[in-house]
């Protein structure tokens, strides 16, 4: 299995801080603490130290790394920035060491801490470590928590080369490169272990042992802990498990998983043993839940299964996925191939093979069937969400083959709906205008009314932002394409045209995510002729900024971002449409800043949550999307606008045909007039209502704060005050459920349903049902009356009482209820289910339903 210990040791020692003058020692601790990713003041003493470097990289720790000895001397004798480096300084220690809002709630008796795993995180530019949304989101939930002092870390891997970066050629055509993510120029320091050496962890795979090293980066409050298989004493093969983020084939994924999950779990033990909460972030690191249970069992006594009880309730998994084939599925061969390892975990264990297999499956009697890593996580969390309110309702269609016979709309998955974490995304003229309105502490749950400061801000303020706010993306873009032109080889003619793209006072549209077919990016260019005459309308102007990165074998998404280049290029068009290529963070940053419309057209239910547009809520950018992920669950009028707003049954074709007219309609007939329409003091006052009303109702309601607060009253809290219950006692309740598991198995094809009845008793239905419960205790299972929902009627679930045995069979008893007669008594029907006081009804999920 490979050691849960560490090897503290100091192999491939990491170079030290680099040497500063006294007065500049503060830098090698702001450079270190990733706080500068959504700090506009540090970022300000960045950009005094080298603005060249810091415009590259967005990396300080880069910066102090080339830094010359003369740079150094000059920045220590300017005694302006040795005092501004001193302010910055001290404030920062100073929010690092306030107590912060989780304890100031309590939080520190109802939760010790939550292990939140993702596959990727993006924290920032110089932090080369996602490829999309996912590893975004993952991001903004660690620096949330670092506001809000919410006892969070962070587990990831740290990749070599990382996600792809985007090269486009002379044609339009994309090409993929793979850069070296050099540890030494990160902004990363090796994790120690209990005796101050360098952690590293192992693990046992098949005929070898892999060695992990351990990286931690300081999220403000919050630590990422990052491993890394890029060992000397690794085989070349093994030192490249880490090399790429989703890339190298089904058996790297593997690999990297079983890293992701099992080693990452023995840093936790290692480091943080107190940690009661486990976060999957999707499903990629599911082999968490059966690494966890096996060391409470080592480190208990308890038997696998009393463990796998025990620690269920404090997992938490978040499905990010609208489709069932982007789940992680590994084919029997493959998982053969590693099936002395996971022989090996078994017998540690004290289970079967097959019986860890069956938590992946779908039918547990399947050996063909793929391995599922989504199933896995459901099956070992005791709660599970989608990121959305539409995507809760996507996901438990998708999950319900897990539990059979179950209504889809009780599959045991709720939604939480993703948030952003603000202050990395608004711009530091928002930034301005928020901490005149709401104060520095807004973000950190110390703002209790946003709605009603926002709305006493004049709207020659909000205007004046958001023409500021214009102008430096218009100076982005420029100077972004002519850097790209030039790495084309255009000639000097064509690059000294960038200087004319865009205007500052032209509205601006901007849409930037990942060039699939879903997300229909090529939506607008159905009528190109339109497009054009939106774009060269003298009077009223538009112009459009892209973005995105298709998957590198998405020939589809490829041909996409050419036809964008190839219609940008054209004479007619190119002064007020750029493409802008090798989208990453910082550029996001720059466009959801800086744009006045962020247009979203994916095909319905396919879009998760699309976090992109909460981005620029706080910068007062307005929203033009279908009603999809984040965007349907939007009740107020006046904050954006809705593509195709009808409910139809239509074929993909009329979808795309029926939402492209609405684009274009709502763009010429709406968003165009009010951007334009200016009273006599040349203010649109019609547009900056939707602003103001955006920015007041929207922005806190997707924000990263009331993510991490929802996740903490639904999930965290309840899940640690569940483990807490399970594990009291020597795992009392633990040992319980496990066997009421065993018996609820061995017993349940013998429990039968006699003939019920249902009469009439005054405004009631009085239902009489008889229950066999063969070997059954009547304690283990519960009766109930179900009724779906029906047009206006919810459905219902009713407990039904034992009220007396049935003489006429052994352990038979009757089961009787009255239920007010609003609705027809055949809309309801009997059933049982196990129960066991402390469990979810999801937790074993059999269900027996009167024929």
């Amino acid at each position: 299995m490979g050691s849960p210990r560490t090897t503290g040791n100091n192999r491939g020692l990491f170079p030290a801080a680099p040497q500063l003058p006294t007065q500049l020692q503060g830098l090698v601790d702001l450079a270190l603490d990733l706080h500068w990713t959504w700090s506009n003041e540090a970022n300000a003493l960045w950009r005094k130290v080298d603005l060249e470097i810091w415009q590259r990289t967005r990396n300080p720790w880069i910066i102090l790394r080339k830094a010359t000895p003369a740079q150094l001397r000059a920045l220590a004798a300017d005694a302006g920035f040795v005092a501004e480096l001193r302010a910055t300084t001290e404030r920062r220690r100073a929010v690092l060491e306030a107590p912060g809002w989780f304890a100031a709630n309590q939080g520190r008796a109802k939760l010790k801490r939550v292990a939140y795993f993702s596959m990727e995180f993006g924290i920032g530019k110089g932090l080369p470590l996602y490829a999309g949304g996912l590893g975004i989101l993952a991001g903004d939930v660690l620096k949330s928590a670092s506001n809000l002092a919410v006892p969070i870390i962070g587990v990831g891997l740290l990749y070599q080369e990382g996600y792809f970066r985007q090269r486009i050629d002379a044609a339009g055509w994309q090409h993929e490169i793979y850069p070296y993510n050099e540890p030494a120029m990160l902004p990363l320091q090796p994790a120690h272990d209990r005796d101050g050496g360098w952690l590293h962890i192992t693990l046992d795979l098949p005929g070898r042992t892999l060695i992990l090293r351990i990286w931690k980066a300081q999220v403000g409050r919050t630590a990422l802990y990052l491993l890394d298989s890029n060992d000397p004493l690794n085989s070349p093969a093994d030192r490249g498990i880490t090399a790429k983020l989703y890339g190298g084939g089904s058996e790297r994924r593997l690999m990297q998983e079983l890293v992701l999950g099992i080693a990452g779990w023995r840093v936790i033990e290692a480091l943080y043993p107190d940690t009661e909460v486990c976060h999957l972030n999707e499903g990629h690191s599911a082999f968490v839940v059966l690494e966890r249970a096996r060391q409470l069992a080592h480190r208990t006594g308890l038997q696998f299964w009393e463990a796998f009880w025990a620690t269920r309730a404090g997992n938490v998994f978040t499905t990010h996925t609208a489709v069932d084939a982007a789940f992680d599925r590994y084919e029997p061969t493959l998982i053969h191939k590693y099936m002395s390892y996971i022989e090996s975990f078994a017998s540690d264990a004290g289970i079967s093979w097959r019986d860890l297999l069956a938590l992946g499956r779908a039918d547990p009697d399947n050996d063909a069937e793929p391995f599922n890593m989504a199933y896995l996580a459901l099956r070992g969390s005791a709660y599970a969400f989608g990121v959305s309110r539409l995507h809760g309702a996507v996901s438990r269609a998708l999950f319900k083959q897990l539990f059979p016979r179950w209504p889809t709309v009780e599959v045991p998955l709720d939604h939480i709906t993703n948030g952003v974490h603000v202050p990395s995304w608004e711009s530091a003229a928002a930034d301005k205008l928020w901490t005149a309105a709401c104060g520095e502490d807004r973000w950190r749950g110390a703002c209790p009314d946003p709605a009603t400061a926002i709305e006493k801000v004049d709207d020659a303020s909000l205007w004046a932002m958001r023409n500021g706010s214009r102008q430096r993306l218009v100076e982005c873009v420029r100077s972004r394409l002519k850097r790209s032109l030039a790495e084309r080889g255009a000639p000097a003619s064509t690059i000294s045209l960038a200087d004319g793209v865009f205007g500052p006072d032209v509205l601006t549209l901007g849409f930037a995510r990942r060039f699939t077919a879903y997300k229909r990016t090529d939506l607008l260019l159905r009528d190109p002729l339109r497009l054009r005459r939106l774009l060269n309308n003298r009077d009223r102007p538009v112009q459009l900024v892209l973005a995105g990165k298709p998957h590198p074998d998405d020939l589809e998404g490829k041909r996409m971002v050419q036809e964008w280049i190839l219609f940008a290029e054209d004479p007619e068009c190119r002064a007020g449409v750029v493409f802008l290529e090798d989208y990453d963070m910082s550029l996001a940053a720059e466009l959801v800043q800086g744009v006045d419309v962020w247009i979203n057209m994916p095909r319905r239910r396919w879009e998760a949550c699309g976090t992109s547009g909460m981005k620029v809520l706080v910068n007062g950018g307005l929203n033009l999307s279908v009603r999809d992920g984040w965007w349907a669950e939007v009740a107020i009028d006046g904050a954006g606008w809705f593509i195709n707003d009808i409910d139809a049954e239509l074929t993909p074709k009329e979808w795309d045909k029926a939402d492209a007219e609405s684009l274009y309609s709502l763009l010429e007939r709406e968003i165009v007039p009010a951007f334009y329409s200016r009273d006599a003091a040349g203010l649109p006052r019609d547009w900056l209502k939707r602003v103001r009303r955006s920015m007041a109702v929207l922005t806190p309601a997707y924000s990263g704060t009331r993510l991490l607060q929802d996740y903490l009253a639904k999930a965290y809290f309840p899940g640690a005050q569940a483990l807490r219950s399970r594990l009291a006692s020597g795992g009392a309740a633990a040992r319980s459920m496990a066997g009421w598991e065993r018996r609820i198995r061995q017993h349940w094809a013998g429990l039968r349903f006699g003939d019920p009845t249902v009469m009439q008793d005054g405004d009631c239905w009085a239902f009489t049902v008889p229950v066999h419960l063969g070997e059954m205790p009547p304690a283990d299972i519960r009766v109930e009356l179900y009724a779906d929902p029906i047009d206006d009627k919810p459905m219902e679930v009713i407990p039904l009482a034992s009220g007396r045995r049935n003489g006429g069979a052994a352990n038979g008893h009757v089961y009787t209820a009255r239920v007010p007669n609003t609705r027809p008594a055949r809309d309801f029907t009997p059933r049982i289910r196990p129960h066991h006081v402390g469990t979810a009804a999801a937790e074993l999920p059999l269900i027996l339903w009167q024929r």
